[in-house]
């Protein structure tokens, strides 16, 4: 018997993807001459915003990129503006820090061109404590906290379509149907794609209700449920399909392992930054919502086409 040997790929874009790459780290592509820097009045007593919410975006996304205090991007943003002849004011590291908090991000995405076959996965970020080689050398402090990030991604187009932050002691399962409302009522949803911590009631009958397909390993000895909901019947039909040809074959039949790509994405959600910057928890929320739209954006530059060969 033959031993096995992994597949392997070819980029069949390259000269194109070559080009995404050298894009991403143009700094043009944060500033566009016709974006709303000042916004309108709106029209409600007391004192008027004097950046927009793309103003404080913009800014915090260079901060996000390059690592830097929020007084290091001010002169950072204050000296590319002047470079590209733009006469607009800049905030101050406090206006930056005050707006943070309350700051609603833009999550753009360009969309699939079918049904969306959305891919879930969670991981968790590092917002208080030691660093790793301090924590092993000398034990690190007792005070590690960390944060948990549950993205859901576009299998086509690999650009993040939900994203929820909660504290460490919050499950992945619950933030399933969190992550499926942020979606909008109007798109088809083919499938939902997770691994065997979201084989819950819940996150079945939350799939069910938007006509999609589950793709969730059932547990280990999991028993049939009650066929009192679609997402229960089509749980038990991937347990006996399970059964029948086996886990391994189930999940190649099935499509489980294109989960991948979203682990992908955690891990370039982390090249960002093992830790956050951020102390406080809303302000955490809107830096990670940062990464994922900064993500998005190089993403919309161009992926790689590849394809299994020999």
């Amino acid at each position: 018997m033959s031993s096995w040997s992994p597949t392997k790929y070819q980029t069949k874009n390259w000269p194109s993807y070559n080009t995404a790459l050298k894009q991403r780290g143009s700094l043009s592509i944060w500033f566009d001459p016709e974006m709303t820097w000042e916004p309108p009045p709106s029209g409600k007593r007391g004192g008027q915003q004097d950046y927009s919410d793309a103003a404080i975006q913009a800014c915090l996304t260079l901060k996000v990129l390059f690592g830097m205090p929020l007084r290091q991007t001010t002169g950072f943003v204050e000296s590319l503006l002047r470079l590209a002849g733009l006469d607009w004011a800049v905030p101050d590291y406090s206006t930056l820090s005050r707006r943070q908090k309350t700051l609603h991000v833009s999550l753009s995405y360009r969309g699939g061109t079918g049904p969306l076959n959305l891919l879930i996965d969670s991981t968790g970020i590092k917002s208080k404590g030691e660093g790793e080689w301090n924590a092993r050398k000398h034990g690190g402090s007792k005070r590690r906290i960390w944060r948990k990030i549950h993205i859901g991604i576009d299998e086509e187009t690999l650009e993040v379509r939900a994203v929820e932050v909660t504290t460490s002691n919050v499950g992945d399962a619950p933030m399933l149907p969190e992550l499926m409302n942020q979606i909008s009522p109007d798109q088809d949803i083919g499938s939902v794609t997770a691994d065997g911590a979201y084989d819950t009631r819940k996150c079945h009958d939350a799939i069910a209700a938007r006509n999609a397909h589950a793709v969730i390993p059932p547990r280990k000895n999991a028993k049939p449920w009650k066929p009192t909901s679609a997402g229960a019947i089509a749980r038990n039909d991937a347990i006996s399909t399970s059964r029948y040809l086996g886990r391994t074959i189930w999940k190649r039949w099935s499509g489980y392992h294109r989960r991948s790509r979203v682990e992908s994405k955690m891990h370039c959600v982390k090249r960002l930054g093992q830790s956050l910057m951020a102390r406080d928890f809303d302000r955490q929320v809107a830096e990670i919502q940062i990464r994922v739209a900064a993500l998005n954006r190089y993403t919309a530059l161009g992926i790689p086409v590849t394809e299994p060969v020999g």
